[in-house]
């Protein structure tokens, strides 16, 4: 799905542009966060038009780049944003934040694909640099204070920071110390597991085994018992006696 950033996006693309997005990712967050809008060929047509007019006021030739180049050089940006305690942007300055300052101070027209930082995420002072145009190049001060104070000292910032970073690792560290202690537990859980049915297919093998014993058993019990039955009459009378000793019994 195409869309247009209304906004720069880290990782993403800068405001204006034209991107390609899986659906499921601009209807769930650039959309509804206002992010981005639906790329329609109307709008795209429209965003042309207004890219062309900012690219009148670029500079067009070497000369008007270095007279831009010499007036962004005497220029200090200044953003006020909200912090935390140790500094870190809730949010960020980003290069069309950049561009967009320069407009209102200086009426002067930069690419914002020209400049060359990243995202900014903390405060201090910073050496933004521009490419105005090929071979011209500026760096323009940039003041990045919490709102409603001033920059602390460089040494300050440093400090700052540096805790931060402390901070950030012992959170990694506990993170990666609770997922060894639940990999554990998990691995224990399995071993039980593992363990109670080895025993539960012993005790079943141990039954089939008593119970194939008894059967045999009681097979090798049934000939005796058919041995120790008398013998059936087989209904046959016994054979007559000699007259000789019918005669004498007599």
């Amino acid at each position: 799905m195409d869309v247009i950033l209304l906004q720069d996006v880290e990782n993403l693309g800068l405001r204006g542009d034209v991107v390609g997005v899986a659906r499921g990712y601009a209807r769930n967050y650039l959309l509804p966060r206002r992010l981005a809008e639906e790329a329609t060929p109307a709008r795209v047509t429209e965003l042309g038009r207004v890219e062309a007019r900012r690219a009148m006021n670029e500079a067009r030739s070497a000369e008007q780049a270095h007279e831009i180049a010499e007036v962004l050089g005497k220029t200090v940006l200044t953003f006020e944003v909200k912090s935390g305690p140790t500094g870190s942007l809730f949010g960020s300055v980003t290069p069309t934040d950049v561009v967009d300052e320069i407009w209102r101070v200086r009426k002067v027209r930069v690419d914002r694909r020209k400049v060359g930082i990243d995202p900014i995420k903390r405060i201090g002072r910073y050496e933004v640099p521009i490419e105005i145009f090929d071979g011209v190049h500026v760096e323009v001060k940039t003041l990045v204070v919490p709102e409603g104070g001033e920059l602390p000292p460089e040494e300050e910032l440093a400090a700052l920071e540096a805790a931060e970073a402390e901070a950030e690792a012992q959170a990694a560290a506990e993170h990666e110390e609770a997922e060894a202690v639940i990999a554990e537990v998990i691995a224990e859980e399995e071993l039980e597991e593992e363990e109670a049915a080895l025993e539960s297919e012993a005790g079943s093998e141990a039954q089939a085994a008593e119970s194939e014993a008894g059967l045999e058993a009681q097979a090798g019990d049934e000939p005796a018992a058919e041995a120790a039955e008398p013998e059936a009459e087989t209904g046959e009378e016994p054979p007559d006696e000699p007259p000789a000793a019918a005669a004498e019994r007599e």
